[in-house]
């Protein structure tokens, strides 16, 4: 991506995420960019495909850090967690809820280009939950899955609440995961 498409992209996000997509207008990211609405146009060719290029660059951000996580786990059952422990980090600078629950929102119709970025996200996690709870040796990974993508969905929908939301979903999260996995060797002799 150009420098300007970077810086687009940037003004776009912080619009969006802290505005709502649909009350910015281009006239606005393009002035916040330092850019010409020809050149915001001639890069992302219109507003749908701005709104796209901006979920899919939180979402590779996102991916990232959750796998950094996973990555830096001493156990599978630990992993399947980190998910959890990633949305603790994110959280810190995202103080307005999901961004992809926001888009979802606003944005219903699946054929919108930013809509099936946004469900694909949220599909993204439930495989890796899924994937996660089978390489820990969970006898039903996806039913396990979808519980944990419920909670993780509840923890970022009840995120603006003054309540520990995160705090009570990652540790249900864990004991779920202790339900379900069995334990290891190195749990057995604690």
């Amino acid at each position: 991506m150009t420098p300007a498409g970077r810086r687009i992209v940037a003004a776009a996000e912080e619009l969006f995420y802290n505005r709502g997509i649909t009350a910015v207008g281009v006239d606005l990211i393009a002035e916040r960019s330092g850019v010409t609405k020809r050149t915001l146009y001639n890069r992302f060719g219109s507003k749908d495909q701005l709104v796209a290029a901006y979920l899919a660059e939180r979402d590779r951000r996102w991916r990232s850090l959750v796998r950094a996580a996973v990555d830096a786990c001493e156990s599978p059952a630990e992993a399947v967690v980190a998910p959890f422990e990633a949305l603790r980090t994110w959280s810190e600078g995202n103080t307005r809820g999901c961004a992809f629950i926001n888009a979802l929102a606003e944005l219903p119709d699946p054929a919108h280009p930013a809509h099936r970025i946004a469900a694909d996200q949220k599909l993204w996690l439930l495989h890796l939950f899924e994937e996660l709870a089978a390489a820990a040796g969970c006898p039903e990974p996806a039913s396990l899955a979808t519980r944990l993508l419920v909670l993780h969905e509840g923890a970022l929908a009840t995120q603006p609440l003054p309540a520990p939301t995160l705090t009570e979903s990652t540790d249900l999260a864990r004991a779920l995961v202790r339900a379900c996995v069995p334990p290891t060797g190195r749990d057995r002799a604690e």
